[in-house]
């Protein structure tokens, strides 16, 4: 797929993009070695992010996502992620991990165009 063929990279999954890179850096985590893992969830995250104000995990199901998001709990990172490195979503993993990949920066368009 060229850029041509992918649409302009919505504001809300860009932020996410931009976070997700800085947390990885900051932490010494890796993306997944599936992109498509990588770019489901910071495409949910955005979602979340527009829908509630935050970005509410989205690998989890919730009763009242915004009684959720104002508790912050699962707010990424999570507390999980934050106090022990856990992150469900298999967004930020530990270099020795088996699904850990190399990168800490991942490329917009290629995550748009793995998100089916």
């Amino acid at each position: 797929m060229n850029s041509s063929e992918i649409k302009s990279v919505p504001k809300s999954f860009e932020a996410m993009r931009k976070f997700s890179e800085a947390y990885a850096k900051r932490t010494g985590t890796f993306f997944c070695i599936d992109t498509s893992v990588t770019a489901v969830v910071i495409e949910g995250l955005a979602k979340h992010k527009d829908d509630y104000g935050a970005p509410l995990c989205p690998c989890r199901h919730y009763d009242d996502k915004a009684k959720e998001v104002a508790s912050t709990y699962w707010n990424c990172p999570c507390v999980p992620m934050r106090e022990r490195k856990e992150c469900h979503c298999m967004l930020f993993l530990s270099s020795n991990n088996d699904f850990a990949g190399s990168n800490q920066l991942i490329d917009a368009e290629l995550l748009l165009s793995s998100i089916k």
